[in-house]
């Protein structure tokens, strides 16, 4: 099995990414994280995304806030799926990273998750390796069929609780 890349523009990004590397352990899938900044450590951040392949990875996340370059800067540098996690900052409540890390140009695709959605990108993550991996794409279903039953069982839990007789 390959691994994934959390890459952090900063540690403030952590509890976010800390959201996704929950639900990558929840798999077991193997994980690398790191801190390489677009705009404070731009060659190691090339040099990171240029040989992530070799390296054994599948997939990378990165995590950032404000103008929020880091899934850009990785996915320009190669054909690995990167998946970019919005993080909210000091201003614009995270929306400044949305459209920095969502606004790609054509050729050079993130795929994005909702601000600070660290879960989601673990997440997806998963459903990028269950596409070629059948043991990780039943466990999948077994997450999602549990996800339904947590569900059903709070809405049975409301319907008693708060509806009329």
């Amino acid at each position: 099995m390959g691994r994934v890349g959390l890459i952090l523009g900063s540690k403030s990004d952590f509890p976010t990414a800390e959201k996704a590397l929950s639900v990558l352990q929840e798999f077991n899938i193997p994980v690398e994280v790191h801190i390489l900044s677009a705009h404070r450590s731009p060659d190691e951040a090339r040099r990171f995304a240029s040989s992530a392949r070799e390296g054994g990875f599948l997939v990378l996340i990165a995590f950032a806030g404000m103008a929020a370059h880091l899934a850009g800067a990785l996915a320009a540098n190669t054909t690995l799926p990167v998946i970019g996690v919005p993080c909210k900052g000091s201003f614009f409540d995270g929306m400044d990273a949305l459209l920095s890390t969502v606004m790609m140009p054509p050729g050079i695709p993130v795929a994005t998750v909702g601000v600070d959605a660290g879960k989601n990108a673990g997440l997806l993550a998963v459903e990028i390796m269950a596409a070629t991996d059948k043991e990780l794409a039943e466990k999948l279903m077994e997450y999602r069929r549990k996800a339904t039953e947590d569900v059903l069982r709070t809405d049975a839990e409301f319907n008693t609780k708060y509806s009329s007789k």
